[in-house]
């Protein structure tokens, strides 16, 4: 009898051996409902939580299905306590629900049991929401949707929001046959399926939800899938004026929209016109106390606003977004985890998980690039060691991120790869800079010149350039599809949204159908080698096998490295 690869425990933790023959069947089984916490080399750790529940519930997963995954992969009887949690969080999604009153005026909070209604009406975090009765429910303020759902998402009782939204302007527009070059146009299958998991049945109008794919999955075309649908006009929000340049290009090529039907709303352009690009940093910005953009944009009638990267929206949009709730919101995004913790207000303010795809699954497809990643680990050279273990805590991740070590490592890989499309990425600009020195290659920072940037990424992609050196401004939306090669020399805290979007930019499909490779250079011993444990959480998660190596195997120096004049502590990112 085979033994199973699955322990459950009362406290919904789940411990998932990885040499077991099950355990990739039994991991793609649990990614839907479950949060990996931990992944050391022959236990991954999940924690089942009421959002993973009710994210799951609302992408079509049935409590009942849950329950079946857990029994048939665990060793022993699943606790009772799991259980009943799993059918009871699982059920509360959907017991409220938010629907346009019975009488025309404003909107209606209800539900089918009577004394939940009584209960939530004496919790004090939901009573300022609560307007008069409306038997069974009450009478709720258009204008508290999104707070009232943030109010209820927070006492354990999220909403299902039915209340309709307003159509927007009319926009006439349609996906074409074909590209310019002449080549065919057409949504691939899953982004289809993510196009309809957005709207519904048609029984129900969902109408805001958030998708999630890989990078290089085609997110974008999603996006225009959902706009084709919608047929009115239309605000995007990215994370970058690069960004929003690439939404531009696909609009022009994907649909009959014209040039002046795309309007750019940054610093330098202000052009309101049927759809419309920003970015979030200018959404945010405030002068004397008030978002002065935002009310600019709100004041047009747009049917849907498309959230891109939609787990680094920023703290600020969300308050704006609590009074967007009459219009259809759509989120697209890699991965929902938040470093902030504020995953439960995307939930509850753009809209649950509509539609999730493994990454392997779309690799094994051949829609994204087969990767494999590798951790190669440093050692500090022995003045470094000397001055990280006198340095202020504070300070020992930023001397561990620049060190030395790393640059004879750096030349080995290049020297390994001399065909490839190499991205360098790093969190630091004087780290940044000294590789430039030592290596020749370009480098791309948020100083660089919009126009510059986009130069050097054009002839990354024609291959002009094949080596580009990237702050952490390349963790968004640059569509870079021939980059094979990424190589991470220092990074965010433990962030693994940011190993998301790292990785992200190697998975495009590659003309020549090979595979891409994501390096990663940690300072052994160090606060750093802690960090990368968090980081490849995110890349176990989805299935990737994680290869630790160490400089001496790549036949790189780790020693006699000379100390570049790197300033520390006090570097900055960039």
């Amino acid at each position: 009898m085979e033994r199973l690869p699955l322990i459950v425990q009362s406290d919904r933790t789940l411990l998932l051996e990885v040499d077991n023959p099950l355990f990739e069947e039994a991991r793609d089984s649990l990614v839907g409902f479950a949060e990996l916490v931990k992944s050391p080399e022959h236990v991954h750790t999940y924690r089942i939580s009421s959002l993973s529940l009710w994210n799951a519930v609302a992408s079509g997963m049935t409590p009942e299905q849950m329950i079946a995954r857990l029994t048939r992969y665990s060793q022993y009887q699943v606790p009772q306590e799991v259980i009943t949690f799993i059918e009871d969080q699982g059920r509360r999604y959907g017991k409220l629900r938010l629907e346009k009153a019975p009488d025309g005026h404003g909107l209606w909070l209800t539900g089918e049991d009577p004394v939940l209604l009584t209960q939530i009406a004496h919790q004090k975090p939901v009573q300022p929401y609560l307007g008069e009765a409306l038997h069974p429910g009450f009478r709720i303020d258009p204008a508290h949707r999104g707070l009232l759902k943030q109010a209820l998402a927070k006492i354990g009782w999220p909403a299902d929001d039915r209340a309709g939204y307003t159509p927007g302007l009319p926009l006439a527009l349609s996906m074409r046959e074909y590209e310019p070059d002449g080549s065919p146009f057409f949504l691939r299958a899953y982004q289809n399926d993510a196009v309809r998991s957005f709207w519904g049945d048609g029984a129900v109008d969902r109408g805001s939800g958030v998708i999630v794919l890989p990078c290089g999955a085609g997110k974008t075309m999603v996006g225009i899938g959902v706009i084709d649908k919608a047929q009115a006009h239309t605000l995007i929000l990215t994370t970058s004026v690069a960004s929003l340049h690439q939404w531009r290009h696909e609009l022009l090529r994907k649909t009959t929209l014209r040039p002046e039907d795309i309007g750019e709303y940054t610093a330098r352009v202000k052009s309101v016109r049927p759809v419309t690009l920003t970015t979030y940093q200018l959404l945010s910005h405030r002068q004397k106390g008030e978002f002065v953009h935002f009310g600019v944009l709100d004041n047009h009638d747009w049917g849907l606003i498309i959230y891109d990267e939609v787990h680094l929206l920023p703290a600020p949009v969300f308050r704006l977004t609590a009074s967007l709730q009459a219009r259809r919101r759509l989120g697209l995004t890699a991965t929902l985890i938040r470093e902030d913790g504020r995953a439960d207000d995307v939930f509850s303010l753009i809209g649950p998980k509509r539609f999730d795809m493994p990454w392997k699954e779309l690799e094994a497809q051949g829609w994204i690039a087969e990767a494999s990643c590798r951790e190669i680990r440093v050692r500090l050279p022995e003045t470094w060691r000397e001055i990280y273990a006198t340095a202020e805590d504070q300070d020992r991740a930023r001397i561990a991120a620049s060190n030395p070590a790393k640059v004879g490592t750096l030349h080995a890989l290049l020297d390994e790869h001399p065909d490839d499309h190499i991205l360098i990425i790093g969190q630091y600009l004087d780290q940044l800079e000294y590789i430039r020195q030592e290596i020749g290659a370009p480098l791309i920072t948020g100083q660089t010149p919009t126009a510059v940037r986009e130069d050097l990424y054009q002839k990354f992609r024609t291959g002009e350039v094949p080596v580009l050196i990237v702050s952490k401004v390349a963790n968004f939306s640059i569509d870079l599809p021939d980059a094979n090669v990424a190589i991470q020399v220092s990074g965010a805290f433990g962030s693994r949204q940011e190993e998301a979007q790292r990785l992200g930019r190697i998975l495009r499909p590659k003309s020549d159908g090979g595979p891409a490779t994501f390096y990663s250079l940690v300072s052994e011993d160090t606060k750093e080698q802690d960090f990368a444990q968090k980081r490849q959480l995110f890349l176990c998660e989805q299935g990737y096998r994680y290869e630790i190596a160490h400089a001496d195997d790549t036949g790189a120096p780790s020693e006699s490295s000379p100390a570049p004049v790197i300033p520390f502590p006090g570097g900055h990112g960039g």
